[in-house]
Order: structure tokens, then C-alpha cells, then sequence
């Protein structure tokens, strides 16, 4: 499995700051003053060749109260489902009793912990660091996230214990999973269970009238129609604030590592309610992890007609950021639909690994220049001369010309929608890189 990273600290020593280096994303909100975080944020981090889940949190200062307190507590949870602990102090304020506070409980956690002394750009290192080795902590790591200064050599430090455990991991869902790998995720009691056992044909997976019934993420290999696949049925993810049970704080993080072992996810929503904003997050976190979606909307023969009207007009209008998604009505329970899944993830599947030659992506690429050219930059025309596949799951295209950082983005949809259309890309994003050729007659830079 993925390893979990959690970051820790008092408020405003740059978890967030931090958080968003890792993930390569502006996710966790940033502002020069304390608590802003109030809850745990996960995210998919990669540095490098490794990749990780890491959790945000808020600040423990040791005084808290109200509102500060839930959210010390918060952070304290994250320790605990965390492979590893990232401390984060403050160079530039020292040490601080609330710091020591923090250093204690995390010895009594039996986690490693790697003691990260952050804001150390643009001072002497060895006086910021002075203070921090009397916590008994071992190694110190400085570095300035902000402007990602030494995040890259701490990384490699943290994720060196961990680079057996991964590739066994990997090994093992290499030998074990068979096929096409389908995660089934979705907030509790949606019917996830009760799907897998209708796609397996059988009663595999435990089913129970109450949230939560499933504890971990279970992988079932089978074959369908001479086809082999593997079934990723996971616990539910539910809004963090009615988290209560430890165990079922395990499960949130087991689920986003099922994510990325499966291929293509069935996020499944049930239409007996709205759709809330865990929903649109989970499905954000799958397209995050590069894997094709598939939206199963679920117990849908139990509507009437005008709720069913209605719930077609929700998830038309907020669903409208994934609009390749496909998006199914089913009932679980009755078999209603659940075979038509199957088309779907095969379309899916295909486009996220499908290779394209570089001749068919440029005579793509012309073909849309010749039907809509690039607009005029300064009295000139951007030119765009030829693509090549960058990579797969999701699908990346390199595009070359000249002029490309001054491609407006609505022309860039354009080109996403029509190689969408040609290629047939269903169920998965696509990413566009631009590149542009330097000006051999420029004047070189000294």
C-alpha cells in the first residue's frame, strides 16, 4: 500500500505550505497568521518517483479551546493514521514549549518521525537548527516550503524505509489482481457492497442495513464472459466531522489506497439523497490520481418520476466539471442496469492505457487547425506544427509550435474537445502539454 505521511506542528510553522509542495497543488489554504486549517486535509503526493498520501492538519498549541480543540484533536487522529510523521517547527521563531508538548506525545506513538525545521531560507542554518536538538528527535531537516528548498532531499529521507513495502505491495496487486481493477467507492450505506456482490453474482461481500459495515478495502479477482477482472470493494468515506470511531478513521485512508491500485472507479451516490459535497470530492480525488471514473447514481428503482427528474437536473448541474463521465442509473439490490457498467468500464479502461502514434495525433492536430486556426499574437499567428503522446492513465499529448504560452485557454478546449470526439476518450481527462521551439535568429541570453 501507499504510505500515509501526516504533518504536525504548532499553528503557522508552514504545514499547509508544506502540504501544498507535496501535492503540487494550492489545495490547503495559506495565510501568514494561525489556525487556519481546522481539519484534516488528505492529498496525493508525489516527489520524485515517490508517490504517498499526505494529511494536513491543523495547529496544536496546547491551550486550546472550543472549536481549537477539535481541531488539536484532529491532528492528534492523523498521527495515528499515519505510516510516518513529519514534525514541522519554526526556525526563525525557535523552539517553543508548545513544540516540546508535541515532541512528547509523538516519542510515546511508536511512529517515525522526522523533525523538519522549516523557514530557514535566508538565515544561518546552524543557529536555527541549535535550539531543536535538545527534543531528542534525532536528525534534523531544514527547509524553506515555501519556496520548496531541501523538500525533495526530506522526502527521499522519510520514504527510504518504506521502498521494500511498496514494491512488495505493488508485486502483490500485480499477481494477485487479474484484469481490469474496478474500485467501488462512495460515502457509507450508498450500496457499494450490494453492487459488488450484484457484479460478482454472488454473496462475497458482507451487507448490512447500517453505515460502515465494511472495515477495509477487499479485492476480489473473477471472470465475466471469458474476461478477467478484480473488484475493489471499499469502506465508505463520510464528511471527516461525523467520524467518530477509530477504526472507521483507518478505513478513509485504505479507501484512498484503493484508489490508486484500481484502474477505473465506480464512484456510486445514492439517489434517495442530493448529491453533497463528499461526493464531488471523491470523484475529484479519483481524477486527481490519474484514474478513469465511472458515476453509478444507485436505488434508483425506489423514485418516483419527479424525483428522479430532479436528481437527472442535479447531476447535470453539478457534475458539469466531468462531463466525459458517464453516468449510470441502477439498482443495485434489483440488477437494474448493472450489467450496462461493463461497457462502460471497458470504454474507460481503453482510453485511460489506449496508445496513439505521433503521425495520427499530428493529422488530428491539423485537421483542427484547418477547421478553427489559432488566433493572432501581436499581428502574428501561433503556429502549432505537430503532437506525440506524453504518457498514459490519463492520456497526456505534447503539443509543439510556437507562440503556445500564448494559447488563450478556450482554444485549448477546443483542441481537448475535438481530440476527445475523434479519438472517442471516454471516462478520463486529458492532459495537453505546450511546448514551443526556440527562435534560432533571438539574441542568446549571457
Amino acid at each position: 500500500m501507499i504510505p500515509v505521511i501526516a504533518l504536525v506542528g504548532r499553528p503557522n510553522v508552514g504545514k499547509s505550505t508544506l502540504f501544498n509542495q507535496l501535492t503540487r497543488s494550492r489545495d490547503a489554504l495559506v495565510a501568514d497568521y494561525a489556525g487556519l486549517t481546522r481539519d484534516r486535509k488528505y492529498g496525493d503526493g508525489k516527489i520524485g518517483e515517490h508517490e504517498f498520501i499526505v494529511i494536513d492538519t491543523g495547529g496544536i498549541s496546547g491551550d486550546e479551546q472550543g472549536i481549537d480543540e477539535k481541531m488539536a484533536r484532529q491532528s492528534l487522529l492523523a498521527i495515528e493514521e499515519a505510516d510516518a510523521v513529519l514534525f514541522l517547527v519554526d526556525g526563525r521563531h525557535g523552539l517553543n514549549p508548545a513544540d516540546e508538548m508535541i515532541a512528547d506525545h509523538l516519542r510515546r506513538s511508536n511512529k517515525p518521525v522526522s523533525l523538519v525545521v522549516n523557514k530557514t531560507d535566508g538565515i544561518n542554518e546552524d543557529i536555527a537548527l541549535a535550539d531543536f536538538y535538545s527534543l531528542g528527535l534525532g536528525e534534523l531537516h531544514p527547509i524553506a516550503a515555501s519556496h520548496g528548498k531541501g523538500v525533495h532531499v526530506l522526502i527521499d529521507k522519510v520514504m527510504l524505509p518504506f521502498a521494500a513495502q511498496v514494491e512488495e505491495a505493488k508485486n502483490k496487486i500485480n499477481v494477485e489482481s487479474r484484469g481490469i481493477r474496478i474500485g467501488v467507492v462512495g460515502r457509507p450505506n450508498v450500496g457499494k457492497s450490494t453492487l459488488v456482490n450484484r457484479m460478482l453474482g454472488e454473496d462475497r461481500v458482507v451487507v448490512y442495513d447500517m453505515p460502515g459495515t465494511t472495515r477495509d478495502s477487499v479485492y476480489i479477482p473473477y471472470v465475466r464472459h471469458e474476461k478477467e477482472y478484480t473488484l475493489i470493494d471499499t469502506a465508505g468515506v463520510r464528511r471527516r466531522k461525523h467520524v467518530k470511531e477509530a477504526v472507521e478513521k483507518f478505513s478513509i485512508v485504505k479507501t484512498l489506497q484503493a484508489i490508486q491500485d484500481a484502474n477505473v472507479v465506480i464512484v456510486v451516490i445514492d439517489s434517495h439523497e442530493d448529491l453533497v459535497e463528499q461526493d464531488l470530492h471523491m470523484i475529484g480525488y479519483v481524477l486527481d490520481a490519474g484514474r478513469g471514473v465511472v458515476i453509478a447514481i444507485n436505488k434508483w428503482d425506489g423514485l418516483q418520476k419527479d424525483d428522479r427528474e430532479h436528481i437527472k437536473k442535479e447531476v447535470e448541474r453539478r457534475l458539469g466539471f466531468v462531463p466525459y463521465a458517464k453516468v449510470h442509473y441502477i439498482s443495485a439490490l434489483h440488477g437494474t442496469a448493472v450489467g450496462d457498467l461493463y461497457d462502460t468500464i471497458e470504454s474507460t479502461y481503453e482510453s485511460c492505457y489506449t496508445k496513439w502514434s505521433t503521425n495520427r495525433l499530428t493529422r488530428i492536430l491539423e485537421d483542427s487547425i484547418t477547421e478553427h486556426q489559432p488566433p493572432l499574437v501581436n499581428g502574428r499567428r501561433i503556429k502549432l506544427r505537430y503532437a506525440h503522446q506524453g504518457g498514459s492513465n490519463p492520456p497526456r499529448i505534447v503539443v509543439h509550435g510556437n507562440q503556445t504560452n500564448s494559447l488563450p485557454g478556450s482554444y485549448k478546449r477546443y483542441l481537448e474537445n475535438k481530440f476527445r470526439t475523434v479519438l472517442k476518450i471516454t471516462g478520463t481527462p486529458i492532459i495537453f502539454e505546450f511546448k514551443s521551439s526556440e527562435n534560432p535568429f533571438a539574441p542568446k541570453k549571457k
